[in-house]
């Protein structure tokens, strides 16, 4: 009996089908069970098909009983940043659809790579003094690339959404839902403009829109995030104060793998605050930083500089400078001029490299709006509130412009929301289940803000290596020794300072993961404000442990005091 029920629930499940052009490759990152990955071999240039590239992706088969027969298909922003490695966190989004990541041609995971580590470690070098040439940098990386056979012109969103098309083509499938982020979202509106029939719908997360000049709006979209973080006026104390006097930090280059000391000014400090402020945690804590920073706390600025090096191995910068010399680039202005680094070191390589501007396009930033019209499929756009890169600002309007059209802000949020959010996560697969039909109610805000900080960069540096918070450590052991050991012996005085000691670092301790289940982030500004009045805590078990010394001058309790001592001149000078 129990074998003929299995058999029956086996025999009315949908069988999961298996795409006509789905690859038997292993991948190149670790991916969820029923994961293939493999190439799509395209045209260099489709105007010169004659050289042929690979461009990397990757099919997830769903095995849900309501399989549907439409997958997702997901590609990351950058440009120049891989998709593959998100495969495990979308299938667990999208559970009743198979999910198929492209990469980029000139990616990681691609063939070509166009990485240039001269022109990423160039960038690094303008924390130097002198200054590394950036476009100097670029045009080594640039020759070097074409002796391998590489034309740049071939490497744009027209073209990468070409391949997209493409991938549909040869996988099967009769349509999907396009979901891009960031940069990527113009390249889905590209293909939902090329391919109709075949796409079902569409989600842009962090939506950078048809004829927005982001070159010439960089320095606007800063400030306004600072404003509504409530600390433009701090933002700018911030800036003067630094520009005036910039600040030697030392930072690590991954790159070479060694440290070197970074000439920070309040211009480099804006430019790195720009790329942080894409994540949710960052942006719940800069108030606090950007207020000590304007008050002289320049130890902050160890994880900002840090955080140059760690953004630098995240693009493939060949692949970055093609598509923003060809696609962005010749569609602004920069008539202001900017005093954010990574725009000017752009148009630097841009001017060095001559690509030709690219022809309009559904989505590129020449085009105008009535081309993106075109696009038919019910959109989806999100966009994070404290967004400085694709801000509410231009994505809401333009979003709502589309027929299809459909906006929502989440609040507390930043660059790429569904990577932050659970509950945008929930709306995104609740559209592509149902595109048309599906409300969308708003999300509450995260959790993030940290509370009151007492500014430090103590747990920074512990967070790079744990030898500095061996003081507490020893402290704690010693108390607990001490409390032990004294009450053993019936010495109240000695156990009492034991007893004071352990509370200390027990209450400390759990104060600081707190913060840290909260927003790790935060403990790179400081500590929370109440392990200020809990170090009286400690006083006390100083004092009651000194006090015991009196009766008891035997080594241990000379050892407890003398450890007491020295870590109150640690905590008080060091961490506090």
């Amino acid at each position: 009996m129990i074998i003929r029920v299995v058999l029956a629930l086996a025999l009315s499940a949908p069988p999961v089908m298996t795409p006509a052009g789905a690859p038997q490759s292993p991948c190149p990152v670790p991916v969820p069970a029923r994961t293939s990955c493999g190439f799509l071999e395209v045209p260099e240039r489709r105007d010169a098909p004659e050289r042929k590239i690979k461009v990397g992706y990757a099919v997830h088969l769903s095995t849900a009983a309501g399989r549907k027969p439409d997958p997702v298909v997901y590609m990351s922003g950058g440009p120049g940043s891989a998709s593959m490695q998100l495969m495990g966190f979308l299938s667990q989004m999208f559970p009743d659809r198979d999910v198929v990541t492209v990469e980029q041609r000139g990616s990681r995971y691609s063939q070509p790579v166009l990485a240039c580590p001269e022109t990423a470690q160039a960038l690094l070098g303008r924390l130097r003094q002198p200054q590394a040439d950036v476009a100097a940098s670029a045009n080594r990386c640039r020759e070097r690339l074409t002796e391998q056979g590489v034309d740049l012109r071939g490497y744009n969103t027209k073209e990468i959404a070409a391949d997209v098309v493409a991938l549909r083509q040869k996988l099967g499938y009769a349509s999907w839902n396009l979901f891009g982020v960031s940069y990527s979202t113009r390249v889905m509106m590209d293909v939902a403009a090329a391919d109709p029939e075949g796409v079902r719908s569409v989600v842009l997360d962090s939506y950078l829109p048809a004829g927005v000049a982001w070159y010439d709006d960089a320095d606007r979209n800063l400030g306004d995030t600072m404003a509504l973080l409530g600390v433009r006026e701090r933002y700018e104390t911030m800036l003067a104060r630094l520009n005036r006097t910039p600040a030697l930090v030392p930072v690590l280059d991954p790159l070479a793998g060694r440290e070197f000391r970074a000439r920070m000014s309040g211009d480099d400090v804006a430019t790195i605050l720009a790329e942080a402020l894409h994540e949710a945690e960052v942006a719940a804590v800069v108030p606090a930083m950007v207020s000590a920073l304007a008050e002289g706390h320049d130890e902050l600025l160890r994880p900002l500089a840090d955080a140059v090096g760690e953004g630098l191995t995240s693009h493939e910068f060949g692949l970055y400078h093609a598509v923003q010399c060809q696609d962005e680039v010749p569609f602004n202005t920069f008539g202001r001029g900017s005093r954010l680094f990574t725009v000017n070191a752009d148009k630097a390589v841009c001017d060095a490299w001559r690509l030709p501007k690219s022809a309009p396009t559904t989505a590129t930033g020449g085009t105008s709006s009535a081309a993106v019209n075109t696009v038919q499929a019910p959109v989806y756009v999100l966009a994070g509130q404290y967004d400085p890169t694709t801000p509410p600002r231009t994505a809401g309007p333009a979003a709502e412009s589309l027929p299809g059209g459909r906006f929502q802000q989440f609040a507390g949020l930043s660059h790429a929301v569904f990577l932050a959010s659970g509950c945008a996560r929930s709306r995104i697969a609740g559209f592509v289940g149902d595109p048309a039909g599906q409300s969308l109610t708003p999300c509450p805000a995260p959790e993030l803000r940290p509370g009151g900080l007492h500014v430090t960069g103590a747990p920074y540096q512990i967070s790079r290596s744990p030898w500095p918070a061996a003081p507490f450590a020893l402290y704690a052991l010693a108390s607990l020794i001490q409390l032990v050991t004294a009450a053993l012996r019936g010495r109240a005085l000695a156990a009492f300072g034991g007893l004071a000691g352990v509370a200390f670092t027990g209450v400390v301790a759990q104060s600081v993961l707190t913060l840290a289940s909260r927003n790790e982030t935060a403990l790179a500004v400081g500590v929370p404000d109440l392990v200020v009045p809990y170090s009286s805590i400690a006083a006390i078990s100083a004092i009651l442990t000194a006090a015991a010394l009196f009766h008891d001058r035997r080594w241990p309790q000379i050892a407890a005091t003398v450890i007491n001592g020295g870590f109150l001149v640690w905590w008080f000078t060091w961490v506090l």
